[in-house]
């Protein structure tokens, strides 16, 4: 499996500034998440281009990250911020 709970563990103890490692629940930790997710998909559709199951729940993912980076830039901006530069997100 491409996600374990290492893996998990790795990603939350990475992108949770402000807040203690378990704090699964940050927006922070739920972006970066759904971002490692977003990139193992698009790997996933370069080889199989004609999968439009996964191409959906792509999209998906894609606008979950994007409400949630919605209300963090509404909350706090800093922390936004420091997400968006993090993951390489906005060029």
């Amino acid at each position: 499996m491409y996600l374990d709970a290492a893996k998990k563990q790795e990603i939350f103890e990475k992108y949770s500034f402000a807040q203690k490692a378990t704090d699964t629940g940050s927006a922070e930790a739920q972006v970066a998440l759904f971002s490692y997710r977003i990139s193992h998909l698009t790997e996933h559709l370069k080889k199989n281009r004609k999968d439009f199951v996964t191409e959906r729940a792509l999209t998906m993912l894609v606008g979950k990250r994007r409400s949630l980076l919605n209300y963090l830039k509404k909350q706090d901006i800093e922390r936004y911020r420091a997400i968006v530069k993090a993951l390489g997100l906005r060029k």
